[in-house]
Order: structure tokens, then sequence, then C-alpha cells
């Protein structure tokens, strides 16, 4: 896949997708004999994780960390000061505790005590203070740079830090579970980007990025459920076929992602277990609102109601999602709205837009390729079949995969988006929906929505906060410049001697959490 190397942030288009905390949802894994018996787990085992990411490229520097495979080793590797939970709500990790003031301008983080990292050193308020710090300043290249940026000021006070915002942000402590804020060892008021130290559940011992590496339980670990496997072995094998032939014949225990176009075969494969789990990512065709037609709401509303977004979720995702409602916040999240009516595949409505727009008939072009997401250019062939029958006529643009990001998003009027989507709404609505973000993919514009997205932000009473937004999903979803069809699950594979929790969610590392609070018994992978 190609993607844009630049931006007014001089963040990539990857590490702009990448920067999703997101992003992933797993719940504990626990030995066979657990989830039968509901016995205690047992300590031990090799966990052995084939992953599609990785590369050459891949770093020690939290900075730089872009791909999936660094995001999971890491994960296993560090702490961070706040954890989103399976269930989606925020707890402490080496914060303890923190409390905000009046305005949520301020905040005070109390630093748990006895952690220590793998080097024997004991985590101190100034590590945390420099590891933040690692992030901010001019010269900063941090793809975590602009959530940082609101800091004006961090400093340690006895046992806790404080840090003062430029504005009052509420989600503040869930802004620094980001991956790329891990707390690491510092001297002198720096952390060091090339250390592998850490003060998570495992030790790394091994690395050959881009090809695999090796990890072992932390002994000193202060989490009594957590790093249950003697050690993780992990592998980038892009290819999905021997990816995934690599689970059939036992090589490894757990492949992340499943390629969906071939998961009928593991469905019916002995021994293997297929776990799905709903998230933040999203498939989009996003309008530019500042363009004809799509300047006029009447035409993007007729948009909506012309395609079916069940049957993409039946084609493209073969039942692993759930039919988005054209605002980008899941099903599991915090302020999504069960009770906002659902856009349905409707011609005779989306004939009413038109003709509220003075139109008998409309003509559009739609450029998509399997590079913004896999089933994009399907995907946008249903839609235009659908839209027939409204009058409407998508003709499908299939843009080259190679260079996609830089050539087609953001430059083309009508094309389709993938999004990993974000731990909260304000994150993901200031990150693609505020005017002037330089990710506003569809240049959109709306007043109302960027003063309830502001007032939110500071906002600390939570009934009020939830209803606004919900307006502001209500105005986003009937208003905005996106078509959001289908949230798609994450869908990975597992060896029978690998079970999980029946309460499986959550919005954070989708395997991290499934290596760094993994349960495992001695016949995991033959040990």
């Amino acid at each position: 896949m190609s993607y844009d190397k630049t931006s007014a942030r001089g963040l990539s288009r990857r590490d702009l997708l990448k920067g999703a905390t997101a992003l992933g949802a797993a719940g504990l894994i626990l030995p066979a004999s657990v989830r039968r018996a509901a016995a205690e787990p047992k300590r031990g085992g090799i966990l052995r994780l084939a992953q599609a990411a990785g590369s050459t490229s891949d770093s020690y520097d939290p900075a730089l960390w872009t791909s999936q495979f660094e995001q999971i080793m890491h994960s296993a590797r560090c702490g961070w000061l706040t954890e989103v939970s399976n269930d989606g709500s925020l707890i402490g990790e080496v914060a303890e505790s923190w409390e905000a003031s009046a305005d949520a301008a301020t905040w005070t983080f109390k630093i748990r005590d006895g952690i220590t990292f793998h080097s024997g050193k004991t985590l101190t308020p100034d590590d945390v203070v420099a590891s933040i710090n690692h992030h901010r300043g001019e010269d900063s290249k941090s793809a975590a740079k602009p959530i940082v940026e609101p800091i004006t000021d961090i400093k340690a006070d006895g046992n806790a830090v404080v840090f003062t915002l430029s504005g009052g942000n509420a989600d503040f402590p869930h802004l620094l579970s980001d991956y790329h804020l891990p707390i690491m060892p510092s001297a002198d008021g720096k952390i060091d980007p090339t250390s592998k130290d850490g003060c998570g559940g495992y030790v790394l011992d091994s690395w050959e990025p881009g090809v695999s590496a090796k990890l072992t339980r932390n002994p000193n670990y202060w989490k009594p459920n957590r790093a249950w496997f003697d050690g993780i072995e992990m592998y980038t094998i892009l290819d999905s076929a021997a990816r995934q032939n690599a689970l059939i014949t036992g090589e490894v225990d757990v492949i992340d992602p499943v390629d969906l176009n071939t998961v009928h075969l593991l469905e019916k494969a002995p021994g293997i277990n297929i776990l799905s789990v709903a998230g933040s990512q999203h498939y989009t065709f996003a309008m530019d609102t500042r363009a004809d037609p799509f300047k006029d709401n009447n035409v993007r509303q007729a948009l909506k109601y012309a395609l079916d977004r069940q049957e993409m979720v039946d084609k493209i995702l073969l039942g692993y999602g759930t039919v988005g409602n054209d605002y980008p916040i899941g099903r599991n999240q915090r302020y999504f709205n069960p009770d906002l009516e659902q856009h349905s595949y409707d011609p005779d409505k989306a004939r009413h837009y038109m003709k509220e727009a003075g139109l008998d008939s409309l003509k559009v072009q739609l450029s998509a390729a399997d590079a913004a997401f896999v089933g994009a250019v399907d995907a946008a062939v249903l839609f235009s079949e659908k839209a027939a029958a409204a009058g409407i006529d998508i003709e499908i643009v299939r843009e080259p995969n190679d260079g996609y990001w830089s050539n087609v998003w953001m430059k083309k009027p009508f094309c389709a988006v993938y999004w990993s989507g974000r731990p909260t709404a304000d994150w993901m609505y200031s990150t693609a929906y505020a005017a002037g973000a330089p990710w506003n993919d569809s240049y959109w514009d709306n007043e109302k929505f960027n003063e309830l997205l502001l007032a939110a932000r500071s906002e600390l009473d939570e009934d009020k906060r939830r209803q606004m937004y919900y307006e502001m999903n209500d105005i986003c979803a009937n208003q905005g410049g996106v078509i959001i069809p289908m949230f798609a699950n994450y869908v990975m594979g597992l060896s029978d001697k690998v079970a999980h929790s029946d309460k499986v969610g959550g919005i954070r590392r989708l395997t991290a959490t499934a290596c760094s609070s993994a349960g495992g018994s001695p016949d995991v992978s033959g040990v």
C-alpha cells in the first residue's frame, strides 16, 4: 500500500491511521483448561503470533512507531499512564489515579509506587515528565505531537505529575493512553529513544525489525493478573496465504489479521477459532463539501440513502462488521447514540432529497482503490448499482493503488477512505471533522458543530457532555460530508489451545492486550 508522505503537521497518512490507540480490541487470552473448568490460569507456554505488519525501518523510538508490529511488541514491553480496558472504560496503569481542575485545564496524576523497569531502575515522576517531553517541542517529529501540543507545562510534584493545558479537555487522561506515549526510564531529564528497557509484562530478548522478535516474562511485573505466558514469539508474515497456512499447520498460535476473502477456510479448519471484535475502524466515502454538487446538503443526503449498508457488510466484510450511520463513533464507544435514526437504503427518500436540490437525476464520479480499504472497489460498485434505482449515476474511477493517499485522498471530490478511528469522540471529531483540521477530508465547516465540539471538550458533567455529543452525532450524520456505510471488526485466527474471555471488547491495542494480558498453559505451542 502506498501512503501520503507529507501533511500539514509533518505526519504521513500511515502515521494518521496508526495513530489510533485504539483501534483494536481483545480480551484476556486464557488457556483452554481455564475456559472449560473456570479455574485459575496457569503460567507457562510460549505464544507464537504472526502479523501482517513489520518493517526493517521499525524503531525503538516511540515517537516513530507506526507499524502494528511495533505497537504490539512495545506494548508488551512498556507501560503507559492510562489504559483503555476491555469494556471501554479508562483505568490507571503507571498512574494510580488522576483529578482535574474545575475547568479541566490542569490535571494531576498520582504515580503508582513500586514499579520498576526491566533494568531495575525504579519508575519516578521524573521519568513520566521526560517521556512526555520527548514528543514536545518545535523540532519534534513525533506522531504524538498533535496530542501533546495542548500541554503548556508539565512538572513533577512529589509522587505526582501535574499537566497544564492551553484549554480544558475532559478527555486528556484518554489521550495519554496513546501508544506513542509509553513511560520510559530517564536520565538528566531525557529518555534514551534507542533503549529496549521498559516496565511492561515482557522483556525484549531479541528483535530483527521486519522479521521477528522474542520476549520473556518480566518476573518483577507489578500486575498479578497479566503476563501469563513464559514468552512471546512474534513474526512478520505479510502474505495472507502464508500467514493462514502457518496457523493451520500449527507453526503459530495466532494470526492477525485474517484475510476475509479466505476466512471461510479457517472457519472449517479443525482446531482453529475465529475471534471477531467490534471496534472503531470504519470505511467511508468522503465528499468535498466545497465542490459541486456536494456543497448542497440535499445531494449529500440523497447519496446517504442511495446505498445498501447491510449489503456492504454482508458482501465486503462477509458479516464481520456492522452498518454505519454517517458519524464516526462505533457501537462500543462511549457516545454512540443508539436512538439516532438509522440511514438505510431508500431510493424514494434519495429522490426526495434530489428534488429538494432541484435535480431530476444526478451523475458523479467516485474514486476508489483497494489501497483505501480491502474491497473498496467492490463496495463502490455495489454503491453504484443500488444508486441507479434513485436516478443517481455513479461512475467508478478505479484509481491506482500506488500513490492513492497522495494523489486521490483529499484531492478528488468523492473517494473511498479507511479510518482506524479514535478512542474518544473528541479525538475523532477533532482529527477529521473540525473546521480547518488538516485531515478533514470533506472540508466540512458547520458552525454549530464546531461550537459544540469546543464546549464538550472541557465539560466534566457527563450528562451534559453526552447530550452535546449526541447532538454532534446528529449534525454529522445529517449535514456532514462523509458517508460511513460500515464499521469493520478486528478479525484474528487462533489455535483452540488459546482461549479468550467471554468479555472481549475495548478500544486499545488489538493484539497487544492479548500479549501483555495473555494467559497460557504448558500445552500452548506444544511447550
